[in-house]
């Protein structure tokens, strides 16, 4: 009897919960089929980066290494006058060039005049004493010999001459510097090259020598000195080459040009002339002077110059685009592509620049293949889709890659 009432209890409360699952799968199911339904189509996988590549190159190159200088006069002279005087008059244009012993100033020489003359009057009466003085130790001595005189008046007599003598060549030191003083109220140019203006003008007193006023200065013209300062990695560079010390030829015999500001490249053609004799050691570089001619009197002290200074024999280098390098922090890198067109990443030491190329000195072999166009694109360890050309050659931009957006079911 028991058991009949339990059976009856349970029956109803098992079919409501069967009843529950059922309904609670099928929303699971509805569920599920609609997440399905509106799930988007997986993504195209992405092409291969296209990107332009070359072989790296090598050439016998000569390396130039480039400075900037200053151009500097071989001589240069500040004119002072060497006599006290007024200037009369001044006999140059600013800016010419003049030759060496002409005219620039004349100071008043009357002063000077007059004292020529009084030195030339004090000589002719000095040979006129010396003359007497002679003629009576002439009679002197043939007294003498006689004994007819005493040996004092004799020695005085000598004496008389001898002195006489040396007036005379005192009077003719005066009369020879009275000369070189009026000789030097007409200042002349002592070297040939461009003058200056005029810093004293006419009517002004000057003073002589060192403390007196600068009248004007010259510069020569041709050649002229370019100096620039070589830093030690470049004079190692030619000291290795040749087992030099420094100011011996080495760097001496390595060729250099020079280029102004507006020109272009490095059209005059010269040669080292001096080498300092140490490096300083607060800038570690050494002090070089190039000599230039300048015939056409384009290059003027002061100027600024552009300097390269070559090897002195041709050397194999490997040869890039410079596009093809990048730049990563402080480093330089290029990204060479293997045989699976796959890149990589190669960090690089450069050299200059030599007919449009980059000299590299360490990090690609010639042969290599490198990315000339797409650098900033292709990434190391990825594939490409490489396109080859020349080394050097002027190609256009790599277009940009389009990314595959359709979605299924767009038409």
């Amino acid at each position: 009897m028991a058991t009949y009432r339990t059976t009856r209890r349970r029956g109803p409360r098992v079919a409501i919960l069967l009843a529950v699952l059922a309904l609670v799968g099928a929303a699971a199911g509805y569920y599920a089929v609609q997440a399905t339904a509106d799930a988007p189509a997986p993504a195209a996988a992405m092409p291969a980066m296209p990107v332009t590549v070359a072989s790296v190159i090598e050439r016998n190159v000569t390396e130039w290494h480039e400075f900037s200088g200053r151009l500097e006069a071989v001589e240069r002279v500040e004119v002072r006058s060497r006599v006290s005087g007024f200037i009369d008059s001044v006999q140059f244009a600013p800016g010419a060039i003049v030759k060496k012993g002409a005219t620039l100033f004349m100071i008043d020489p009357r002063p000077f005049a007059a004292e020529v003359a009084r030195a030339e009057a004090a000589v002719t009466a000095a040979q006129a004493r010396l003359a007497l003085t002679v003629s009576e130790a002439a009679r002197a001595q043939r007294l003498f010999d006689d004994r007819a005189i005493a040996q004092r008046e004799f020695d005085e007599r000598q004496n008389a001459r001898r002195d006489a003598q040396a007036s005379l060549q005192g009077a003719q030191a005066a009369l020879e510097i009275a000369r070189l003083e009026l000789g030097y109220t007409r200042i002349t140019a002592p070297i040939t090259g461009r003058v200056g203006r005029a810093e004293v003008t006419a009517g002004n007193l000057v003073a002589a020598g060192a403390a007196g006023a600068m009248l004007t200065s010259i510069v020569s013209t041709s050649p002229i000195y370019a100096t620039f300062e070589a830093d030690e990695q470049t004079f190692l560079r030619y000291a290795a080459g040749a087992g030099i010390a420094p100011g011996t030829p080495g760097i001496t015999s390595a060729p250099i040009r020079l280029g102004l500001a507006n020109e272009t490249g490095h059209p005059r053609e010269g040669r080292i002339e001096s080498v300092d004799n140490r490096l300083d050691p607060r800038s570690g570089t050494i002090r070089v002077r190039a000599v230039f001619d300048n015939t056409d009197g384009r290059l003027a002290p002061g100027l600024y110059a552009r300097l390269r200074l070559g090897d002195r024999d041709e050397r194999p280098a490997a040869l890039i685009d410079d596009r093809a390098v990048g730049t990563d922090q402080s480093k330089k890198f290029v990204l060479v592509v293997d045989a699976d067109r796959r890149v990589h990443y190669r960090e690089v030491t450069l050299g200059p620049t030599i007919d449009g190329l980059r000299v590299v000195r360490d990090g690609v072999r010639p042969g290599e293949t490198i990315v000339v166009n797409g650098v900033q694109r292709a990434r190391p360890g990825t594939q490409v889709a490489p396109t080859e050309v020349k080394m050097g050659a002027r190609t256009p931009a790599t277009p940009p890659v389009r990314a595959n957006t359709a979605v299924a079911g767009d038409s």
